[in-house]
């Protein structure tokens, strides 16, 4: 996914730094620790050390994060007969495209998906946030999955595996500039193509991870563990308005979305806002049981390097690293001033 933070293209600069500060500090070795991530977005990092850890311990407070590291980080053992189950999930003749809720709220409504007795005045703002096959396609898929799973015929661990990999299958057709604030007015290319169910295939290992859907200030109180890695947001864009679709077909509840864009309610984060951000991660940092402590941040975020400084110096021997990074662009055409930030990775030993 291109997500907003992702630190993808950031893997080797932040495995290479994290191993070499321990290895130097001689501190306890990765497979034989607790490693939390605990503001997991996609779960770039969690999956950088599922393999070398003792175990894993996931979390976010937006529901399609939870979803999409308990099919990565929760799953390590194969699932059995999975492969039937996409094939049934992508034939239209076993699992034909239906009117539902995205359909309705987030699509532009074609008469080949209506019957009679169907009316469109759920979607008054003629969203378009997906094609009319698409968003019917993504229905069908979502309930089909939820009937197996209320019905007992798949284990958590396949409803989890099903269920991301149609979040990520359905955001490479989405009509968006890559987050879902707004969608666009034509449908581009890659959002006029069929939506492919594609598995989001994870590592088997012999680990047994936790994934946690809760807010981190407060997890941080209930976990302990040897390292604690966070990339929390920089700055005032929330997770929760950016990728408000992929909530809404991971939760799949009911609601009425909100103007032009459809928006769901969500909880704003305190590390959105620049007079609260400062208390947040000092709080987090206090309650923080784990030794050694890895701090995501960059130049442009709401926290000066000096405040980071303050906050940590505070609670052990601070130092930190850089890399130069290339902005997260939600429009590649967009011409801006600047194309690259400096990252921060801020290493703390309590």
């Amino acid at each position: 996914m291109n997500y907003i933070g992702s630190k993808f293209k950031l893997s080797s600069f932040l495995q290479a730094n994290i191993e070499s500060t321990l290895k130097d500090a001689r501190a306890k070795p990765l497979k034989e620790s607790v490693f939390c991530d605990i503001f997991a977005g996609s779960g770039v990092v969690g999956k950088l050390f599922k393999n070398t850890t003792k175990q894993i311990i996931s979390n976010d407070k937006e529901y399609y994060s939870f979803v999409l590291n308990q099919n990565y980080i929760a799953n390590h053992r194969k699932i059995k007969g999975i492969e039937s189950l996409f094939k049934e999930l992508q034939d239209d003749k076993l699992t034909p495209p239906i009117e539902g809720k995205i359909y309705q709220n987030y699509c532009m409504g074609v008469e080949r998906f209506l019957d009679s007795n169907h009316n469109l005045k759920s979607n008054l703002y003629k969203r378009q946030y997906f094609s009319d096959y698409n968003g019917a396609k993504i229905d069908s898929i979502r309930q089909k999955i939820e009937q197996w799973k209320r019905e007992n015929k798949i284990s958590p661990q396949a409803y989890f595996h099903l269920l991301a990999s149609l979040l990520e299958s359905a955001d490479k057709v989405a009509n968006t500039a890559s987050v879902y604030g707004a969608f666009l007015k034509h449908l581009k290319k890659s959002a006029q193509k069929k939506l492919i169910l594609t598995p989001a295939f994870f590592d088997c290992n012999t680990h047994s991870n936790q994934v946690f859907n809760e807010d981190s200030n407060i997890l941080i109180k209930k976990i302990k563990g040897n390292i604690l890695y966070l990339d929390p947001p920089y700055n005032n864009r929330e997770y929760g308005a950016n990728y408000h679709l992929l909530n809404t077909i991971a939760l799949y509840d009911d609601f009425i979305p909100k103007g032009k864009t459809g928006l769901r309610a969500y909880t704003k984060s305190t590390y959105c806002k620049k007079n609260e951000v400062a208390k947040s991660l000092e709080s987090l940092i206090q309650n923080a049981n784990f030794e050694w402590i890895f701090l995501s941040y960059n130049d442009e975020g709401l926290l000066s390097l000096e405040q980071i400084e303050n906050i940590f110096s505070k609670y052990g021997k601070y130092s930190f690293v850089t890399q130069k990074y290339q902005r997260f662009k939600a429009d590649s055409k967009r011409i801006q001033k600047q194309d690259s930030t400096l990252e921060y990775l801020h290493i703390l030993r309590k």
